[in-house]
Order: C-alpha cells, then sequence, then structure tokens
C-alpha cells in the first residue's frame, strides 16, 4: 500500500545524485521505456532511469527523435513508474513541447509529471530555453540539462557527428551548463563530445554530470539500454559497449519456437490442461 507521506531510503532522489558525486561514487543511468525491462533495470541497482525521447527510434521505429508526442511520452513514463522502486526516474519532454512558449512548456511539464509519476524531466538546450528551465523548476519541477549532440536538433546539424569540437562551440556549451546549472538544474547530460571538455563541465559543475560518449572523466554514464543489451544489430557507435547479444538470443528463442510449433512439439503432454 502506497503511504501518504514516504521517506523510502530506497528511492534515490536529487539529493543522493548530488552526494554521489560529492563522494566521487559513479552514477549508472538506463533508458527504459516499459514496465517489463524497467521492472529488470530497477532490480539490478540502475540509479537513475531515462525514460527517453529515444523511444520514438527504439520503441516506434521513427527515424529521429522528433515525431514524438507529450502522449506518447506519458504512456512510457507512467509505463516505467509503474516498474521502478529505487531507481530516480527521469522522462524527456519531446520536441516541440517547450521551446516555442515557456508558459506551454510549463504546462506541459506539469502534466507530464502529474500524469506519470515520474521524479523529473531532462529538456535539451542552454541559453535558448533557459527562461523555461527557470520556470519549470520554480514550479517545483527538477529538470536535468542536456547538452552537446541534441538529437531534437539533429536537422539543425544535419549529422549524428561529434559535437563542440571547435572552439567556439565548447565556449558556448561551458557557459551553457554554468547556466542550466545557476537556473537550478540538478544534473545534466553530455552527448558526444570530446572526453576532455566534458571532464572540464564535471570539473567546474557542482551538481552531476553525465557522459554519453563524453569519456569516463564524468559522475557518471547512460546509455540506451536496447543498445547495450544488444537488441539493435544496426547500431554500433564508438562510444556503445554491448553487454550482451539479445537479437540472436531472442531471434534463436522465437525460431525455436516456431519449429516445436509446426512440428507438433509445443505443446507437450506436461503443458496442457
Amino acid at each position: 500500500m502506497t503511504k501518504y507521506l514516504s521517506d523510502d531510503a530506497r528511492k534515490v532522489t536529487t539529493h543522493h545524485l548530488l552526494a554521489m558525486k560529492q563522494q566521487k561514487e559513479k552514477i549508472a543511468m538506463l533508458t527504459s521505456y516499459d514496465y517489463t525491462i524497467a521492472k529488470i533495470v530497477d532490480g539490478a541497482g540502475v540509479d537513475v532511469i531515462l525514460v527517453g525521447d529515444s523511444a520514438s527510434n527504439v520503441m516506434v521505429g521513427n527515424a529521429t527523435t522528433l515525431p514524438i508526442t507529450v502522449d506518447e511520452m506519458i504512456l512510457y513514463g507512467r509505463s516505467v513508474v509503474r516498474g521502478v522502486q529505487h531507481a530516480l526516474v527521469v522522462v524527456d519532454m519531446p520536441f516541440g513541447s517547450y521551446q516555442s512558449n515557456p508558459f506551454e512548456g510549463v504546462d506541459n511539464a506539469v502534466r507530464m509529471i502529474k500524469e506519470t509519476g515520474a521524479d523529473a524531466l531532462k529538456l535539451e538546450g542552454g541559453e535558448e530555453i533557459i527562461d523555461v528551465v527557470r520556470r519549470i523548476i520554480n514550479a517545483g519541477i527538477p529538470v536535468m540539462g542536456h547538452l552537446g549532440l541534441m538529437p531534437q536538433s539533429i536537422h539543425k546539424y544535419g549529422t549524428y557527428g561529434v559535437r563542440a569540437k571547435e572552439d567556439a562551440e565548447a565556449e558556448k556549451l561551458v557557459r551553457d551548463a554554468h547556466l542550466l546549472e545557476e537556473a537550478g538544474c540538478f544534473g545534466l547530460v553530455l552527448e558526444k563530445i570530446p572526453a576532455t571538455l566534458a571532464a572540464r563541465v564535471a570539473g567546474e559543475l557542482s551538481i552531476p554530470v553525465i557522459g554519453i560518449g563524453a569519456g569516463s572523466q564524468v559522475d557518471g554514464q547512460v546509455l540506451v539500454v536496447a543498445d547495450m543489451l544488444g537488441m539493435n544489430k544496426g547500431f554500433s557507435p564508438k562510444f556503445l559497449r554491448k553487454y550482451a547479444d539479445l537479437n540472436t538470443v531472442m531471434t534463436d528463442a522465437v525460431r525455436q519456437y516456431v519449429s516445436d510449433v509446426k512440428t507438433c512439439g509445443f505443446p507437450n503432454d506436461l503443458e496442457q490442461y
């Protein structure tokens, strides 16, 4: 039964993440999009679960993250929250839900938190969105920033290549990181930037910095769960370590099931009533 007021020491909070940075304990973060996977990921001890707008690719099959909607992110977020007891759950605000109008951004943020039960939201961008970041935080909603390669801006970049390799973009990224911290963000994701730059940002900020393709000298790491489990054979960037080959395992299992059905090997006498 859910307690009206809960102080469950097992539940990771933004306060815990800050303490982890201060104690130099690395933060483990993975994506999840549904109840079953979230329950497994949470049970395995992950600190933060990100309900990423990468669901647009992984779950829906879109080429980019741009088409996914607030309603869809709420569905995935709610499903994940139901399977989690330990991890901090962060949900991505999708493209178009906060960039154009800060008041609409706050409304969408409030709705996403109320309808998912998530602990926090993540937004992509720096100075350009700092007003809406402040407003969402002032509404009482924890916000995680996201800089470097920002998939919601893919048409602006034209490529998924490494960002901030040039001095001007690198210095802007550093300025944006400080702006996000000053606005009240509890953490920051840095995606696909030079490791030396990521180390600099992590060293200058007091809030946790989570990397994906940003080297080892940050406060934690995040990967897409389907990628690190090897479910998608066609995606193998340099930063990705595959901890399993579930594509092969699942394909072999389904093939065996098909064979058993067609040869009347399933169900056997012990598998029927």
